[in-house]
């Protein structure tokens, strides 16, 4: 057991082990690692390092940065219990072989090494850069009480940072990169053309203390089937919540990866977290488009406000209100039901042709955590537990209207009794329960 320091500063005594791989490249090589062990393993992988000797030079490459940190498809892969540490070390031989991560110095190199060698040390035993830089700074670090982590570097991911960023609630955004291999696209885009207050790392330990934890990921597979798609989306995030967890007991997890009901789901029943602090994306983009149709394209303001789309992700949403009473001041409630049921049916047929594109998802997300962060007690329809709404029995997500704070939901904002809203939502509960039963958690 020695003490690992995280790139937040913060230290744990972690198990711990030192040694070396055989590896044959031509001859055969002893490379000497370091691997640290994570109170979340079997479900997190371990933390991997070259330990040089004085001797030896980095070689950096595709698997290994200047400090000596190993990267590896199987600790970007790792998921339990398929992941174990000797199958991950007999991957880290097999990329070895094909790319040696040292080599042998001369003396002269060897004399200049040993200064190297004392910071990657400090590195092997947790002092990072992160640390560093707070220590000169003079502990920063401390005051960055709004910190908001979006796991995955999709299109999606790079989106919701790049918007939560120019939104300007948090303090700090950190796009955790579950991806393989160095990095491409966005990602390396983000890290060229640098963001104040944005960070990106492979490392889990990165979120940790997050106020908001956003996930975007979805499993590039090969599956065949729909069902086949969503376990592995699944499988995917079995590696993934009791990690996010683990580093930040306390977070609000808002999921946007697909389909959002399921994985909001398995997001809540993986992560033990209270009803409160697990939201899916659900309807707010819907809901903020059909709020602004009805205002700006066909001038109905006054039932704007308190309408919704709620439901299900998707074709099977359905529009619903909080309240009719503006209308129904001005006419006799049928003939005013009638007719704000008339321009519902013209804004969901323009509502219809809009696709949720990653910038406009990215932006909504933007909109959920300033919400949270700001404490603003705003409401918005998002994927919630709908267990006792609308007589549904079952444990599952469905976009409702409620208020959103720093502890995530409040409370659900009462609906106008629908039978055939209802109706379609219990259908709804139904479908996706059935398919929650297909899978394995």
């Amino acid at each position: 057991m020695n003490t690992y320091t995280f790139k937040d500063g913060s230290q744990k005594d972690l198990l711990n082990f030192s040694g070396t791989v055989p590896v044959k490249y031509g001859n055969s090589y002893n490379i000497p690692i370091h691997l640290w062990i994570l109170d979340s393993h079997p479900f997190a992988p371990p933390i991997c390092f070259l330990k040089p000797t004085v001797n030896m030079g980095i070689l950096v490459g595709k698997h290994v940065d200047a400090h000596g940190r190993i990267y590896l498809p199987y600790l970007q892969n790792w998921s339990h219990p398929k992941s174990t540490v000797i199958g991950l070390i007999k991957e880290m031989i097999a990329k070895f072989e094909e790319e040696l991560p040292l080599y042998s110095l001369s003396s002269s190199d060897a004399a200049r090494q040993s200064e190297l060698l004392s910071y990657i040390a400090k590195i092997t035993e947790g002092e990072t850069d992160m640390k560093s830089k707070s220590k000169i700074g003079g502990g920063k670090n401390k005051g960055c009480f709004n910190k908001i982590t979006v796991v995955g570097a999709g299109d999606l991911g790079i989106a919701c940072v790049l918007a939560v960023a120019a939104k300007g609630a948090a303090d700090k955004v950190v796009l955790l990169d579950l991806s393989d291999g160095a990095a491409k696209g966005g990602t390396m885009d983000l890290e060229i053309f640098a963001l104040p207050n944005v960070e990106i790392s492979k490392d889990f330990s990165a979120s940790a203390d997050s106020k908001v934890v956003v996930l975007t990921v979805n499993s590039l597979g090969n599956a065949q089937t729909y069902l086949d798609v969503i376990q592995s989306n699944v499988d995917l995030f079995r590696g993934i919540i009791p990690a996010i967890s683990h580093y930040s007991q306390n977070t609000v997890l808002v999921v946007a990866s697909h389909p959002v009901e399921v994985m909001t789901y398995v997001s809540w029943k993986l992560s033990a977290f209270p009803k409160s602090r697990v939201i899916g994306v659900g309807a707010n983009l819907d809901t903020e488009r059909f709020q602004y149709i009805l205002t700006n394209l066909l001038k109905a303001q006054a039932l704007a406000k308190d309408a919704w789309i709620i439901g299900e992700q998707g074709e099977d949403k359905v529009s619903s209100w909080t309240s009719c009473n503006l209308v129904a001041n001005q006419m006799e409630p049928m003939a005013a039901c009638n007719s704000r049921e008339k321009v519902a049916n013209r804004a969901m047929e323009v509502l219809k042709g809009k696709g949720q594109r990653s910038w406009s998802v990215g932006l909504s997300v933007a909109d959920l955590t300033d919400s949270i962060l700001k404490d603003k007690r705003k409401v918005h329809s998002v994927s919630i537990l709908a267990k006792g709404c609308c007589n549904i029995n079952s444990e599952v997500f469905l976009s409702l209207p409620c208020i959103l704070g720093t502890n995530g939901v409040i409370e659900m904002v009462k609906l106008e009794e629908d039978p055939l809203v209802q109706e379609k939502l219990q259908s709804s509960a139904g479908s996706i329960h059935d398919l929650q039963q297909q899978l394995k958690l």
